[in-house]
């Protein structure tokens, strides 16, 4: 079986000397529709494209455990397995499988509003198979429950999955960087998961994707987390902004457009709340990013025409060398672009046609922005800092 429907291949280049100190996959929060990120990672891995750092949040954080728990060669298959896994209802199937596979092909908007709205209504009734499960009894109002048992489902089942889909010792091992984004209950603030700096464990990916009312905090070391959604729903500005600064190439992985019609429904109202509050404003990260980058290049164009002797010793040049930064910074920006039957419960809308789907167009988008011409080459404008998007209209 194969989840995508494009024949394409990928673009023959050479991306195995790619000119980056750091190749980075940065992928936002978006539930169902984290399989474009799954097909976008199937593309990178088709092209060679060697990364050393995965970043996510909430089901970005999944898809994380899942690139950096398998070896290399097994990560596109364990990606689509754990896929197929939790986009089957928890109970009963919604429709068969073979229809599903049909309505892909041979779909209909009209019919495909109300066939994707029965999978999202399946979620909500059931749950999804190692996923969530519906907690019963329900938190109920007036009664005060443990904080864990405070949510309208139950993730248990996820941790089970995570198990069997990832090799939590080779995410820990340091064979590429891991760090995934939540936010602390008790404090507010958002902190990040690193194995530069701990041990992950399934509870780390957890709390990352633990949105609530409806999934619960998870517990890690007495404090409970939030999925970092509710701050940031993307941890780009992390990757961009390591110390020490390295040059650093960037595919972000986007599940929300900030960009979209007006709304002229209340369903429609819904759905473009969802869009503006999730999309993180990632342009904006990076235009600050590439002003902030500029400002650090002509620092240290000028504390180059300063003395070393002088340099070394006087404080504030001291001062100002750890701000100055020559490096390059190139964003690939990839946004899903939603379907037009796709409505406000298009992050809850689970099912194996739907899921593939999205994969599909993951992997068509991905394969379109490496065949751009000299696309992942290091920037050569005055900041050092690019950013590039296929699906952006040229001002």
């Amino acid at each position: 079986m194969t989840t995508s429907r494009s024949k394409a291949a990928a673009p023959a280049v050479n991306h195995a000397a790619l000119p980056y100190e750091t190749i980075a996959l940065v992928l936002q929060g978006g539930g169902a529709l984290g399989s474009y990120q799954a097909g976008v990672f199937e593309g990178l891995h088709e092209a060679s494209i060697p990364l050393n750092w995965v970043a996510g949040i909430s089901i970005g954080a999944l898809n994380t455990a899942l690139i950096a728990g398998n070896a290399p060669e097994h990560r596109v298959e364990r990606l689509r397995a754990f896929w197929e896994r939790i986009c089957q209802p928890a109970v009963f199937p919604v429709f068969p499988a073979l229809f599903e596979t049909a309505l892909l092909d041979n779909s209909i908007d009209q019919f495909r509003t109300f066939f994707t709205a029965t999978q999202a209504a399946s979620a909500m009734l059931q749950g999804q198979e190692g996923f969530f499960v519906p907690r019963f009894p329900p938190p109920m109002p007036g009664f005060t429950n443990h904080p864990d048992k405070v949510s309208w489902y139950d993730t248990s089942p996820l941790r089970d999955t995570l198990l069997e889909f990832c090799d939590f010792d080779r995410i820990n091992s340091g064979g590429i960087r891991v760090s995934v984004g939540a936010v602390n209950v008790g404090t507010g603030n958002l902190v990040c998961f690193d194995n530069a700096h701990m041990q992950l464990q399934p509870e780390h990916f957890m709390a990352s994707g633990a949105l609530p009312p409806a999934f619960p905090p998870i517990e890690i070391d007495g404090q409970y987390y939030w999925d970092g959604g509710l701050v940031s729903n993307t941890p780009l500005q992390d990757v961009l902004g390591a110390q020490p600064r390295r040059d650093t190439l960037a595919f972000q992985v986007d599940l929300w457009s900030a960009r979209g019609p007006l709304p002229h429904s209340m369903a429609e109202v819904a759905e473009r709340q969802k869009d503006v509050q999730y999309s993180s404003r990632t342009r904006q990260i990076t235009d600050t990013m590439q002003r902030e980058q500029h400002y650090r290049k002509i620092l240290h164009q000028l504390l180059e025409q300063i003395p070393q002797a002088r340099r070394k010793s006087d404080p504030w040049c001291v001062e100002a060398q750890k701000m100055a930064c020559g490096g390059k910074y190139n964003v690939q920006h990839l946004i899903y672009q939603e379907k037009p039957y796709e409505k406000n419960y298009k992050d809850y809308q689970f099912g194996l046609s739907t899921m593939r789907d999205h994969w599909a167009t993951g992997l068509a988008d991905i394969r379109k922005t490496l065949a751009v011409k000299n696309g992942l080459a290091l920037p050569k404008n005055e900041s050092g800092f690019i950013t590039h998007d296929i699906h952006r209209k040229p001002k």
